[in-house]
């Protein structure tokens, strides 16, 4: 009879984690099902851009425009592996009527101010609306000219644009000094694969302390 009150605890304890678990595997197919859909998106054959893009419906559509680039740059502080510190740099693209946004790509520190040539282009990537803004990122240094998030809406008054971003993929003719830092869906976090062996884990520990503590309370007289 000693023994039914460990046992108990012991099952639903284990019962309990290896539920969490479990979910957290759910979760983990549920997540490699949505970034599959994305990297189809991603890689899609790129489309006309639409007339009035959504973010709901049109995040991560694959596009193609052409235009000139306009206006002054905005340079959004950056890391890009392989490359170290540096820019995203973001500008302007007039089209046949309307103005919109292109992430260039990657630009390191030291060519912040170099000129580049080539405004008329044909730019093929993806339409994003990144959410880099929480309450610890830093106010744009205007003196500098130096952003320290993409914030579409506030990108968008600053160049006179509408609030559409494509990252670009390619650009043609390519931007001297620039590097294409695309969409990927590798930044999606995805970490429901180590919380599943977090959960089984603690459940084989609890089952372990269980153990130990009814051999503890055999041993007693």
């Amino acid at each position: 009879m000693r023994f039914i009150f460990p046992v108990l605890l012991g099952l639903i304890g284990c019962g309990v984690l290896l539920s969490l678990g479990m979910w957290q595997v759910e979760r983990l197919a549920w997540k490699n099902a949505i970034l599959a859909e994305i990297d189809a998106r991603i890689f899609d054959a790129p489309a006309p851009l639409p007339t009035a893009p959504s973010e709901e419906a049109d995040k991560y559509l694959a596009v193609t425009a052409s235009g000139t680039l306009t206006g002054p740059e905005i340079h959004v502080l950056a890391s890009a592996k392989g490359l170290g510190a540096g820019y995203r740099v973001i500008q302007s693209l007039d089209l046949d009527g309307r103005r919109i946004m292109v992430d260039l790509g990657f630009l390191p520190l030291e060519l912040k101010d170099a000129t580049r040539a080539d405004r008329d282009v044909t730019v093929t990537g993806n339409l994003h609306w990144p959410n880099e803004i929480n309450s610890s990122t830093p106010e744009t240094d205007t003196n500098r000219a130096i952003w320290f998030a993409r914030d579409v809406p506030t990108m968008a008054n600053h160049l006179g644009a509408e609030p559409t971003l494509i990252i670009a993929r390619e650009t043609t003719p390519t931007q001297r000094a620039l590097t294409p830092y695309p969409v990927d869906s590798g930044t999606i976090p995805n970490d429901h694969l180590s919380y599943a062996i977090t959960w089984f884990g603690l459940a084989a520990v609890w089952l372990g302390m269980t153990l130990l503590w009814m051999w503890r309370m055999r041993r007693k007289p």
